[in-house]
């Protein structure tokens, strides 16, 4: 996602996960695949070397996981304990918060 109205669209009518790590907010879309935005600010990460380090790990780990998501579009926040985490405790931290966007999303239409 790029625009901003669909970040805002998310943000205020979406449904909301977290873990120490990062926060997702999600809301089903009509396009028939999941789509991904990406809220890493400087403050909470620091430099741009940081900053695209930890975007290049939620962009790898979307594009290993988004065969096995809903059609919802997806923005991922990094959280402040981002800064200080190895790249293995990212990819197992967004691998749960992919599974709960699909369980909760599953859940959801299903009722």
């Amino acid at each position: 996602m790029r625009l901003k109205a669909d970040f805002e669209r998310v943000q205020g009518g979406g449904k909301r996960i977290a873990d120490s790590y990062f926060s997702m907010t999600f809301r089903p879309n009509e396009l028939g695949a999941a789509r991904l935005g990406l809220a890493v600010a400087i403050r909470t990460v620091g430099n741009a070397v940081a900053r695209n380090r930890v975007r290049r790990c939620v962009k790898e780990s979307f594009r290993l996981a988004q065969h096995d998501l809903p059609p919802v579009d997806i923005v991922v926040a990094a959280r402040a304990r981002v800064k200080g985490a190895k790249p293995e405790e990212l990819r197992a931290s967004l691998a749960a918060l992919w599974n709960k966007v699909a369980i909760r999303c599953a859940t959801s239409s299903g009722a």
